[in-house]
C-alpha cells in the first residue's frame, strides 16, 4: 500500500460464514506475519525504541535539561552519550525525546486516522451530494501546502506545547486518509451483506462500524502506521527549524539546539548523531512493517 494511490489489498467478506471464515483468515495472517522478517524485524526495533521511551525516563535522576556534568565532555561511564556544550546529560535528552516521538506520532495519527475514517465512511456509504461535500473540503485541505501552514500556526502561537504540536499535525494529516477510505468504502457498500444489513433495517452508523469497517481492519492498521510515521517526520521538521515545543525536549529539538550551538562544527557527534539516527530508524522500521503488512495481508506478496 502507499499513500499516494491509497492501493490496499483488496477486503475479504463472505456472508453467512463470518465467524468461521473470520477466524480462518485471523490465523492465517498470524501465521505468515510470524514467518515476515520484514515485519518482525521492523516490530521488534519499533518496540525496543518504545520500551525504552516508557521505561528509560524512570532510571534518569536529573531532568534532561538541567546542567549536570563538564561541559562537552564525550561518552563515558558515568555520561552514556556524553554532554552538551552547557553539561547536558544527552541519554537523559534521547530517553524523554523518545518518549516526546512516540508521544506526537501515536496521538496526531489517531486524530487523523479517527477524522479521515469518519469522513471517508460517510462520503463513501453515503455518496451523492454528502460525498461531494466532503470530497470538495478533503480535496481543499488536501492542497494546502501542510508543512507551510505548521510553520505559520505554530510560529504564531505563544506557547507550544508537546500536545498542541500533536494535534495540529493530526488536523493537517487526514485527507488522504479520507479518500483512501472512500474508494475502499464505495467498493464494499454494494456488496450482498452491506444489502441484507440494510435491508434488515440497521442503522447507517452500525452497517459502517458492523459490516464495512472490520473488512477494512488490516487497511486501517496499515494507514496508521503510515500516519505515525509521517507525524514523526512532521514533529521532527518543525522542531529542527526552530518551531517545535518551548517547554520540554524532543529529538527534533536535540538536533535544532545541536546544530545552534555548532556540535557539528566542535566535533560532538554525539550530540547530534544519536536523536538523527533515532528519527531514522523509527520510521524507517515503519515503513519496514508497513511493507511486510502487505505481504502478509496480500497473497499475491507472500513468501511461501
Amino acid at each position: 500500500m502507499s499513500e499516494v494511490d491509497g492501493s490496499a489489498p483488496e477486503p475479504a467478506a463472505v456472508p453467512g460464514v463470518a465467524t468461521v471464515h473470520g477466524t480462518g483468515v485471523r490465523r492465517e495472517a498470524l501465521y505468515f506475519a510470524l514467518r515476515n522478517r520484514k515485519l518482525v524485524g521492523g516490530l521488534a526495533v519499533v518496540v525496543a525504541f518504545l520500551l525504552a521511551a516508557i521505561v528509560g525516563p524512570w532510571f534518569v535522576t536529573e531532568d534532561p535539561l538541567t546542567y549536570v556534568g563538564p561541559p562537552a565532555a564525550g561518552p563515558s561511564g558515568s555520561y552514556w552519550l556524553g554532554t552538551t556544550t552547557f553539561g547536558q546529560d544527552v541519554w537523559a535528552q534521547f530517553l524523554y525525546g523518545l518518549r516526546a516521538t512516540f508521544f506526537v506520532g501515536s496521538v496526531a495519527a489517531l486524530i487523523a486516522g479517527v477524522i479521515g475514517m469518519v469522513v471517508g465512511f460517510t462520503a463513501g456509504y453515503r455518496g451523492g451530494l454528502v460525498d461531494e461535500v466532503l470530497n470538495m473540503i478533503t480535496n481543499v485541505v488536501l492542497v494546502l501546502p501542510v508543512l507551510a501552514v505548521l510553520m505559520i500556526i505554530a510560529a504564531y502561537l505563544e506557547v507550544r506545547s508537546i500536545e498542541v504540536q500533536a494535534v495540529i499535525i493530526g488536523l493537517f494529516s487526514w485527507p488522504w486518509v479520507a479518500r483512501a477510505v472512500r474508494a475502499q468504502t464505495l467498493s464494499l457498500r454494494s456488496r450482498e451483506f452491506v444489502d441484507l444489513a440494510r435491508l434488515s433495517g440497521l442503522p447507517v452508523r452500525r452497517i459502517i462500524f458492523r459490516e464495512i469497517a472490520p473488512n477494512m481492519a488490516s487497511y486501517l492498521f496499515m494507514v496508521f502506521i503510515l500516519l505515525f510515521g509521517g507525524s514523526v517526520l512532521f514533529a521532527a521538521t518543525l522542531d529542527f527549524i526552530g518551531l517545535g515545543p518551548t517547554d520540554g525536549i524532543s529529538l527534533g529539538l536535540m538536533l535544532n539546539h545541536a546544530k545552534q550551538w555548532s556540535a557539528m562544527n566542535l566535533g560532538l557527534w554525539w550530540w547530534f548523531i544519536p536523536p538523527g539516527l533515532g528519527i531514522t530508524v523509527i520510521v524507517g522500521s515503519l515503513y519496514i512493517m508497513n511493507v511486510g503488512l502487505d505481504e502478509v495481508f496480500n497473497p499475491k506478496l507472500r513468501e511461501m
